[in-house]
């Protein structure tokens, strides 16, 4: 039975928690987008990229809202032939978190799949890096916002230039322009891979 606002034993709800439910309200209605770029060279690299982006739908405040096409790319950094290529994705997010934690899930995610950093540019499982946020433009050394190596990444802006061809790379410009100067070479559309949408 539905009780109607006549009804007696209705108690009016204090005004102090109708705003705290608002408040909650409006933040989990105004999540802010984010960019992850997901990168795997090592063991099952089509599996590994699925359970990341199923473990970051996991998150409590994340949302996955699209994820591109596969791309097989050459290692970055390293002499030609000495690690396996990298299967590389980008996800586009809706998430309540903020960026400090969106990145302590993302490491979280990196260690769930073994990712070991022994040295710079060394093959890995997994990498899940956070491209950009909102347009959040920072230079904080321990998260720098947008990815400070973004814009010359054709393995980033390939991907995400799929999933989103109007999108722009904050403080630096429109994805389609970086795109087309760094060039495509070295990253190869996989149309035979595809990444799942969570459900």
């Amino acid at each position: 039975m539905n009780k109607t606002h006549s009804d007696p034993t209705v108690q009016p709800v204090p005004a102090s928690v109708t705003e705290q439910v608002d408040a909650a309200d409006i933040t989990l209605s105004n999540p802010k987008r984010a960019v992850i770029s997901l990168g795997s060279n090592l063991g099952n690299r089509l599996e590994t990229l699925q359970g990341a982006i199923d473990a970051l739908e996991d998150t409590p405040g994340v949302r996955v809202k699209a994820v591109s096409p596969v791309y097989e790319t050459e290692p970055w950094g390293v002499d030609p032939g000495t690690q396996p290529s990298y299967f590389n994705a980008v996800v586009l997010l809706k998430t309540t978190l903020p960026p400090a934690s969106l990145l302590e899930r993302a490491h979280a995610v990196e260690e769930a799949f073994h990712r070991v950093r022994d040295e710079r540019w060394g093959a890995r499982t997994i990498d899940v890096d956070i491209v950009a946020y909102a347009d959040v433009v920072s230079d904080d050394p321990v998260l720098t916002l947008p990815h400070p190596r973004a814009h010359q990444r054709a393995f980033v802006l390939a991907p995400w230039h799929d999933v989103e061809p109007e999108a722009q790379l904050p403080g630096v410009g429109a994805v389609a322009e970086l795109l087309g100067g760094v060039g495509r070479e070295g990253v190869l559309p996989r149309a035979d891979l595809e990444l799942r949408l969570p459900e």
